[in-house]
């Protein structure tokens, strides 16, 4: 390893450790699971345009909180639906508990919302109504401490984080989601290495079309892509040298892969055949911290800075990538984490891992965000109750 990368994963760490926060402490665990947990009365003048989900991660019993969305794209809570497992903190994590991207997803197409339970090695599926949630079923993830969910058509599959990482796939049968039998792959990853937040992969992702699997290691360096065959990852996957701390996935209309590295580095890749990745460009660096998450708006790529409190943005062109501004929004809370869109892209909800708190970013001309709205959830890493994990529709 170099002096060059070692010092980067040093300020990385750095970073995403400063004003270090204080540990999560124990919760009381709530009423037996019911769903929703609680509800409030609807008081828009209108009907929702459309709703917005974040995680708890609570560590005795996850759950979902639900808000409206209204045509302002404002937020309004209107309750709380247990998960039935519980959450979990990767060793050393301040405001990012789980280190990862797409612990909470949600598969518009059937209408189903996905969440891990870090904790309890489990995936709970609900179903989804507007912003009412129907628990549907709890899955085992086949592998310690699930962090990161996707789905693309009917197929699913779940990083986990610790003993060297692995990825398990799934597919959707109507509204059941049923284990693929001998899809689990182990990463060989470095198992039980710190600091653990560091150390395990940080995102799993399905290319649109379904051909390859992708995994994103962090400060091993590597990309790994996994050739599937009817939804069957290949045996071994192939790996691909990738910035310093690749962390964030997402692709643009044309299935290209887009990778935010936390040196503030954005790069983009063509996934060929057998799951080989060809560099297309890189743009940045931002000058912004720990940049370990993202969203992709109408060919904009957008990343969330933990370390800067700030959002930057990158134009996409033709699997092009380039700087346009590197702090294309302040946050309102700190530790900026999880991003994620409303549909159509009128929207950008940023969570805030410090105070829980979501920020509505309106989404203006060539990516322009403007702050309208600032909502509450009483969690956050300042609160003793780390959350992570955001959803869109």
């Amino acid at each position: 390893m170099t002096h060059r990368r070692i010092s980067i994963l040093v300020a990385t760490a750095a970073a995403l450790t400063l004003g270090a926060l204080p540990a999560p402490a124990a919760q009381a665990a709530p009423a037996p699971a019911a769903q929703p947990a609680h509800a409030q009365p609807t008081h828009h003048r209108s009907q929702p345009a459309g709703a917005v989900f974040v995680q708890s991660n609570d560590l005795t019993a996850n759950s979902v909180i639900a808000f409206d969305r209204g045509a302002d794209g404002r937020l309004r809570r209107t309750a709380s639906y247990y998960t039935g497992g519980k959450g979990a903190v990767v060793t050393d994590a301040v405001v990012d508990p789980l280190a990862s991207q797409g612990s909470l997803t949600l598969d518009r197409r059937h209408r189903l919302l996905f969440a891990v339970n870090g904790g309890s090695d489990t995936i709970t599926v609900f179903g989804v109504d507007g912003s009412r949630l129907v628990r549907r079923q709890i899955l085992p993830s086949h592998g310690d401490l699930p962090v990161s969910v996707s789905v693309t058509g009917d197929l699913v599959y779940v990083l986990n984080a610790r003993d060297g990482g692995s990825i398990s796939g799934y597919r959707i049968d109507g509204r059941t989601v049923r284990p693929l039998a001998g899809s689990t792959r182990q990463l060989h990853l470095m198992p039980n290495a710190n600091p653990e937040f560091l150390q395990s992969p940080a995102q799993v992702a399905i290319t649109p079309d379904r051909s390859t699997v992708v995994v994103s290691t962090k400060t091993h360096g590597t990309l790994l892509t996994y050739p599937l065959r009817h939804g069957m990852p290949s045996a071994s996957p192939t790996t691909t040298t990738s910035g310093m701390v690749p962390f964030a996935l997402s692709f643009d209309r044309a299935g290209r892969l887009l990778v935010i590295d936390a040196t503030g580095l954005a790069s983009s890749y063509r996934v060929g055949t057998k799951g080989r990745l060809t560099q297309l460009s890189q743009a940045g660096p931002t000058g912004q911290q720990a940049a370990c998450w993202s969203v992709v708006v109408h060919g904009t790529l957008y990343a969330a800075n933990a370390g800067s409190n700030s959002i930057s943005s990158f134009r996409v062109r033709a699997g092009k990538v380039a700087l346009t501004d590197a702090t294309a929004a302040s946050t309102s809370g700190g530790g900026p984490v999880d991003l994620a869109a409303s549909r159509g892209g009128q929207y950008l909800y940023q969570l805030n891992g410090a105070d829980g708190s979501v920020d509505t970013f309106r989404v203006g001309r060539h990516g322009a965000l403007t702050r309208i709205d600032t909502t509450q959830t009483g969690l956050g890493a300042t609160n003793g109750r780390p959350l992570e994990g955001i959803a869109a529709s």
